[in-house]
C-alpha cells in the first residue's frame, strides 16, 4: 500500500512539474524597410511583449538596399517571418513566399481601400499583405516661413519658381531634397506621372503598361519631360549644398531646424521626427505644382507599403497572432494615430493630431487626390529609376540619355515576360 501511495505521489509530482514548465519561447524575425518608423515599431513590439511574454520579435530595418537584401534572403531560403514590399504589383511578385491572410481577424478591421492594394490579381485572388499605414504624399512645407514672407503656397510651376526666388532672397533654403535616397525620386515622380496620364487622356495604370511595353516616349509627355525634370533641377538649384549626399536625416535636420522651407519626396511619416527637433514647427502640406493648372496640384493618398507573413514560417501561428493583435486590439488600432502618427489603414474613429494627416484629409475632400503611382511598378524598377536620376543629377547623363535609360529599363525590368 505504501509503495502504491508513493507511486501516486511521484506521478502527481511529475505531472505538476510538466505543467509548470513554461512554453518554449518563440522568435519572430521581422525584416522590413521604412526605418522612419523604427521607434514606433519598437514601441509596438514592447507593448506586445506584455501580451505575449514568451514571444520575442527580432526587428531589423533598412532602406537603401532593402530590395536587394530581401531577394538575397529569399534566394538563400532565409525568408523573414515578416517582410515588406511595395503594395499593388509587388503583392504578386512575392505571392509564392506569402501567407494568404484571407479570413484572418485582421481582415475585418482593414479598410477596403487598403485591402484592395494588398490583394493578389492572379487567379484565386487572396489577401497577401497588411499595411503599417495609409499615406499622404505631397509637398511638406514650413508654414511659418511662408507666413513670415507673405507667400501663398504655390499651386503652379510658375508660382513655385517665383516662391523659390523669394525664399532664397530672404536667406532661407527653398528646398531640402533627400536626393541621396533612391525612393525619394519615385515619391516625386508619381505626381508628374499622374499629370502626364491626365494630359494623355489615359490612366496611370494604362500609361505604366505602355512604358512596360515600350510603347511610349517620355519626350511626348511634357508633364514629365519638362515639368518633372524642371522640378528636379529646381531642387538642385535651390536645395542642399550636396544634394546627392543628403538623405532622410539630412532633410529632417534642414526642415526641423528651420533652414529649409519645403521638403521633397516625403510625406506624413516625417512629421513626428521634425517636431521632435522643433515642437513649435508650423507644418504645412500641399500637392506638387505639376503644371500651370492649379486643379492638378493634388496630394496623393493610399497605402503604398505592404507587410507579408511568410507562408512557410516556422512560427506561423505566433506571427499570425501578432499581426492580428496589431490590427484588432485597442492598443494596436490606437498605435497608428497615437504612436506612429500615420493615416490608419484600419477602421477607427480616432482623430489624428498630426497636421499632414489633418491637412491631407481636408485637401483630399476639397480637390480629390491623384493615383498612387508607385504601386503600379516594382521596387526593383523604382530603385533603378532612382539610380538613373542620381546619375542625371551628378551630370553623368543628360536629360535625353536619362529618358532613354528610363524607357529601356522600365521595359526590361517590369515589362519582361
Amino acid at each position: 500500500m505504501k509503495k502504491k501511495i508513493l507511486g501516486i505521489i511521484l506521478s502527481a509530482a511529475m505531472t505538476a512539474s510538466l505543467i509548470a514548465v513554461p512554453a518554449a519561447a518563440e522568435e519572430i524575425y521581422m525584416f522590413i524597410s521604412q526605418p522612419e518608423y523604427a521607434d514606433a515599431i519598437s514601441e509596438l513590439i514592447d507593448a506586445y511583449a506584455e501580451v505575449a511574454p514568451d514571444v520575442t520579435i527580432n526587428y531589423e530595418t533598412t532602406q537603401n538596399d532593402y530590395p536587394t537584401l530581401l531577394k538575397a534572403k529569399l534566394n538563400s531560403g532565409e525568408v523573414p517571418d515578416i517582410f515588406s514590399s511595395t503594395s499593388g504589383k509587388e503583392i504578386d511578385v512575392y505571392r509564392e513566399y506569402s501567407y494568404d491572410l484571407t479570413g484572418q481577424p485582421l481582415e475585418e478591421t482593414m479598410l477596403p481601400s487598403v485591402a484592395s492594394a494588398m490583394a493578389s490579381t492572379e487567379e484565386g485572388g487572396g489577401l497577401y499583405g497588411i499595411a503599417i499605414k495609409g499615406n499622404y504624399f505631397g509637398l511638406v512645407y514650413n508654414k511659418g516661413i511662408f507666413d513670415e514672407l507673405g507667400l501663398t503656397v504655390p499651386e503652379t510651376v510658375d508660382e513655385l519658381t517665383a516662391a523659390c526666388e523669394a525664399i532664397s532672397e530672404a536667406g532661407y533654403k527653398p528646398f531640402t531634397t533627400g536626393y541621396a535616397e533612391w525612393w525619394v525620386f519615385k515619391h516625386i515622380f508619381q505626381h508628374y506621372l499622374a499629370a502626364a496620364a491626365d494630359g494623355a487622356g489615359t490612366t496611370v495604370a494604362e500609361l505604366v503598361g505602355q512604358f512596360e511595353k515600350g510603347e511610349v516616349k517620355i519626350a511626348d509627355l511634357p508633364e514629365i519631360y519638362n515639368n518633372f525634370f524642371d522640378m528636379i533641377d529646381l531642387g538642385v538649384k535651390y536645395g542642399d549644398d550636396k544634394p546627392l549626399e543628403t538623405d532622410l536625416s539630412g532633410e529632417l535636420a534642414a526642415y526641423g531646424g528651420g533652414t529649409a522651407a519645403m521638403v521633397l519626396g516625403q510625406g506624413a511619416w516625417i512629421e513626428a521626427d521634425a517636431l521632435a527637433i522643433d515642437p513649435d514647427l508650423q507644418v504645412g502640406f500641399s500637392g506638387y505644382p505639376v503644371t500651370n493648372d492649379p486643379a492638378q496640384c493634388r496630394i496623393i493618398s493610399g497605402s503604398d507599403q505592404a507587410l507579408h507573413v511568410a507562408a512557410d514560417s516556422a512560427v506561423l501561428d505566433a506571427t499570425l497572432d501578432f499581426v492580428n493583435w496589431w490590427y484588432t486590439s485597442d492598443y494596436g488600432i490606437a498605435w497608428f494615430t497615437d504612436v506612429a502618427g500615420v493615416v490608419p489603414p484600419v477602421a477607427t474613429d480616432a482623430e489624428s493630431n498630426f497636421e499632414v494627416i489633418r491637412q491631407g484629409s481636408a485637401l483630399e475632400e476639397e480637390k480629390g487626390s491623384a493615383p498612387l503611382g508607385v504601386c503600379y511598378s516594382t521596387d526593383s524598377w523604382w530603385q533603378k529609376f532612382g539610380e538613373l536620376m542620381q546619375d542625371y543629377i551628378a551630370g553623368t547623363a543628360d536629360k535625353d540619355a536619362t529618358c532613354a535609360a528610363i524607357e529601356e529599363n522600365w521595359a526590361a525590368i517590369d515589362g519582361a515576360a
